[in-house]
This record gives structure tokens, sequence and C-alpha cells, in this order.
């Protein structure tokens, strides 16, 4: 695939992480992605599992800050997104899922009671994060590599990073 056009795949997905629409990613990004999960799963912020999920979500900001925030402003440019993840990961995917790790073992914890979430809830998490329906619906059925209805940590983590960082 043409650099460019990779490029431009990446610079799209920017609008997955700028959740409020500002033109940057910070960390205001991720804590309220976080808060949007907990409201949509009636979890508690206090609670082991609202506290774990703001924890992931700032490890995940961290993450991306350290890959991306070239002028350390604290805050993650279209630019500096799309030089981050075209010059730090794409031969990398390995090390975005480990950034992203914490946070996705803690939306899917939100839905768990057994070491996995449903097919449905995993479509309900990528909605809050702001994937459309039709997609959400589509990617978590796909998720669910085995086919058992339920998506593991396992299933997740390693899509997520594929999504992110290599060209489809």
């Amino acid at each position: 695939m043409v650099s460019s056009e990779y490029e431009r795949r990446i610079a799209a997905r920017f609008a997955t992480f700028d959740q409020d629409g500002n033109g940057y990613i910070d960390r205001e990004d991720f804590s309220g992605a976080a808060k949007a999960l907990l409201a949509e799963f009636a979890v508690a912020a206090r609670s082991d599992k609202g506290q774990a999920l703001y924890a992931g979500a700032e490890a995940f900001w961290q993450g991306m800050a350290g890959i991306a925030d070239r002028d350390g402003d604290q805050r993650i440019t279209r630019e500096e997104f799309v030089t981050g993840a075209v010059k730090r990961l794409r031969d990398n995917p390995d090390r975005f899922a480990e950034i992203a790790r914490p946070f996705l073992h803690a939306a899917l914890d939100l839905t768990d009671t057994d070491g996995a979430a449903t097919v449905a809830d995993t479509a309900r998490v990528l909605r809050i994060l702001g994937v459309t329906q039709e997609v959400a619906d589509f990617a978590a059925a796909a998720l669910d590599a085995d086919g058992d209805g339920r998506v593991q940590e396992a299933e997740i983590v390693p899509a997520f990073a594929r999504y992110f960082t290599v060209p489809e």
C-alpha cells in the first residue's frame, strides 16, 4: 500500500480518539471515553471496575502521548497522530496493543462475568467509543473468532492494534 494511502487511513482513525471533536486528542478524550463507558454499563466510577477503567484510560493516554505528542503540549494533533502511528507503530502493532491493553481489559471487564464479553456488549463498547452501529455490530461479530458468542481479551487486543496500525 502506498504510504500516503496508509497515512490517509490512519488520519481517518484520528476521529475515533478525538472523542469531543475539538481537533486534537488529549487526556480528556480518554477520561471522557471511560466516563461514557461507565454510564453505559451503569458502573460506579469509584468502584474497583470504574477505577480500573480510569487507570487504563490514563495509561492509554500516557502511552499515546509518549508516542505521538512531539511538542510536549499534552495534546496530539492530527499530524502528530499520523506521524506517531506511521513512524513508530506501523511495523510494531504489538507495542500499540500493549499501550491499549489496560484500557481494553478494563472496558471488557465492565461487561464481563466470566473473562469475556458478549458480542452484543462488545458492540456497545465500540458504539460508545464512536463507531457507527453498523460497523460496531460487524466488528464485534468478527472479533468472535471462535464463534462462541463471546469476545475474549486475546481476540480484541490484537484486532484493535491491527486496526489502528496496519493497512487494511
